[in-house]
This record gives structure tokens, C-alpha cells and sequence, in this order.
């Protein structure tokens, strides 16, 4: 693609256009959008449903681990312990699927909150920090774990490359692709030809070429090999560039097709990373330098969906935020490999 033809050259966020989505959220981590306005986000208590008109629902899980239902906003307790759902995506009937941070787990959750835990272990251990989860056109389920540490928060320190990519499907549960150093948000491309994953402890997206059978090869960078700072989230525009949320950091970013990177919106505390930069140089960051780097839009910035009718609409999600900042874009997102039906939890 020529980069002339890129419009997110020269665009940034303008932040008189932002607006907000949902009150009173805790921990909007991740973030699903139907076409019919209604949005979907990860809740420290449960999965907020938010209605076109801004009617929020909070579903609580149904047999799941609720020590942490309406845990205080402290920085320890939003990275430690308790039920905690993290990744969030559609299945092929419209229900809820679940990578729990706080249980380790892979669940399942109906709209009206009945829940199920599919799986804990894999290759007969426990799975590790369940992180991220997506599912293709063909049903598959991919999942992302962080590390197997305990706690979690060494990974950090000793940057770790003990994460992975697992696959559900009709073989079961086995893992695809290992050696991530803090693995996190994975997404495929319009075609489901390769899988980007980013690697937010090794400060990179990495991307791997997807097989007929779900084993992945090709292993690479994408980009550059330090982003300057730590991806979280990302989302893939129809053009091909990648939207990446950097934690901590505290800015939006998109890596375009032929490699450059563009600032797209900067809410980053200078003076409180500068500190954190020197912790984590030197392996000894803690929870409380992570949250002091939060900034103001959306606190300690994580994730980011396209959503709305034209998919134009881009929500940002946080790990210490109580709203989903949204603003329009000059260029759509790609749009989930199915859509459920809306009030019916089907397809189409």
C-alpha cells in the first residue's frame, strides 16, 4: 500500500473529541461491540453490558470464584488475586468466553451470567495467567497466558519467556506457540493468515503464520524490536495498521503496514515512567510503580476496540479506569470474524 494512501498519517486523537462510555466501571480491561451500538467490557466483578442508550448491566458469573466482587481499587488488588476477568470474546453461539487472570482459567459465561470453567490445565499442569482470548471464523478458540510464575508480577523482573499461545478446537486444548516474554493480546489479520501477538514485557509485537491446522510457523518481529514502551492491547484497522495500546506508557500508537510508527494520542506521566524506567532496568518494579504511571484518559491504558455501526468508533480500555473513553476514526476497524445476533446470542 502506498503510505499516501494511509489515513492515519498526519492524524492524531483530538482530545476535545473524546467522550465517555460507562460509569462506575472497575478494571474495563477489554472490550467486545456488537453492531447494534451495544458494548461489552471486562469488570473486575463481572462483564458490564452497556446498551446503545447507555443502560448498564452488570452480569456477575455464576459459579466462579466472587472473592473478588467489589475489591477496592488498589494497586495490588488489580493485579493480585481473586476472580478477574481479563480477555473477553464471542463464541460461535454469542456467548462469553473468558481468560481469567485471577482464576487461571478459561471460562464460559451465557449473557445471563451462568458460568463454566472449560479449562484450568494444559499438558497436565495448570495453565499459568490466563490472558487473552479470540476466536476465528472457524470456530477455534486462541488463548494467550502470560506466564506460569508465581506471583505473576516476576515475569516483570526477570522478563521471562515463559509465555504462550494455546488452541482450542476440535483436538482439544494444546499449545501452539511458546518463549513469549509476557505474552498479551493476540489478533489476526482480515485473512487469519498470521497471528499477531504482542510480547508486553520484551516491549514488541511478534507475528507467526497460521497453518490449515492451527500450528503456526514463520516466527518474526513485527516492527520495530522495541515499541518504546509496553504494548497491552491492539486492534487491526482495514487498511492493515495496527492500533497498539502502550501500559504505562500511557499512549496510543499504530504500527503501519511498512513499519513506521505513529503517535496517535499521548496521555503518558513523563516524571513517574522516567522512575519506573529505571525499576524495571534494573528488575525490581512493584505494582505501585505501575499504577503511579497511570494518566487521566484511561488509567494505566490496556486495550482498544473499533465498535459502532461503521466501525468507526474506537473505545479504550484501562486496568485502573471507571470509564471507556471512545472517539471517532478516519479509517474502520476490522470487523469480529462472526457477529452473535443481537438479543439472541446466535449468529447470524
Amino acid at each position: 500500500m502506498s503510505p499516501t494512501l494511509n489515513p492515519l498519517l498526519g492524524w492524531q486523537v483530538d482530545r476535545h473529541d473524546i467522550s465517555c462510555l460507562g460509569v462506575d466501571l472497575q478494571r474495563p480491561e477489554c472490550i467486545l461491540c456488537e453492531p447494534d451500538g451495544t458494548v461489552w467490557t471486562a469488570d473486575a466483578r463481572g462483564v458490564m453490558k452497556i446498551d446503545a442508550d447507555g443502560t448498564q448491566t452488570l452480569i456477575r458469573q455464576s459459579a466462579i470464584d466472587d472473592r473478588a466482587a467489589d475489591r477496592a481499587l488498589d494497586a495490588r488488588s488489580l493485579v493480585l488475586g481473586g476472580s478477574l476477568p481479563n480477555g473477553i470474546a464471542f463464541n460461535g453461539d454469542g456467548d462469553i468466553l473468558i481468560a481469567n487472570f485471577g482464576t487461571d482459567a478459561i471460562e464460559l459465561m451465557t449473557r445471563s451470567g451462568t458460568s463454566r470453567t472449560l479449562f484450568t490445565h494444559i499438558d497436565g499442569r495448570p495453565l499459568g495467567k490466563a490472558n487473552f482470548v479470540l476466536t476465528d471464523s472457524r470456530g477455534r478458540i486462541w488463548f494467550t497466558v502470560t506466564t506460569r510464575q508465581v506471583p505473576w508480577t516476576k515475569s516483570i523482573n526477570e522478563r521471562s519467556a515463559d509465555g504462550y499461545v494455546g488452541l482450542i478446537d476440535g483436538r482439544g486444548i494444546r499449545i501452539v506457540a511458546e518463549g513469549f516474554v509476557g505474552t498479551n493480546e493476540c489478533r489476526l489479520d482480515s485473512r487469519e493468515e498470521w497471528l499477531y501477538v504482542a510480547e508486553t514485557n520484551a516491549r514488541r509485537i511478534s507475528r507467526l503464520r497460521v497453518q490449515p491446522d492451527g500450528s503456526l510457523t514463520d516466527r518474526e518481529i513485527y516492527g520495530p524490536a522495541d515499541l518504546g514502551g509496553f504494548p497491552d492491547g491492539f486492534a487491526i484497522d482495514s487498511v492493515g495498521n495496527l492500533w497498539i495500546t502502550l501500559v504505562l506508557t500511557e499512549r496510543l500508537i499504530a504500527l503501519t503496514p511498512d513499519g513506521q510508527l505513529l503517535m496517535l494520542l499521548d496521555d503518558g506521566n513523563p516524571q513517574a515512567l522516567a522512575v519506573y524506567e529505571q525499576h524495571y532496568q534494573a528488575g525490581t518494579t512493584t505494582p505501585e510503580l505501575m499504577a503511579s504511571c497511570k494518566g487521566t484518559l484511561a488509567p494505566m491504558m490496556a486495550s482498544i476496540a473499533f465498535g459502532g455501526p461503521d466501525l468507526k468508533t474506537v473505545y479504550l480500555g484501562s486496568l485502573a479506569g471507571t470509564t471507556l473513553p471512545s472517539f471517532r476514526s478516519p479509517v474502520a476497524g476490522l470487523p469480529l470474524s462472526h457477529w452473535p445476533k443481537p438479543g439472541t446470542g446466535r449468529r447470524p
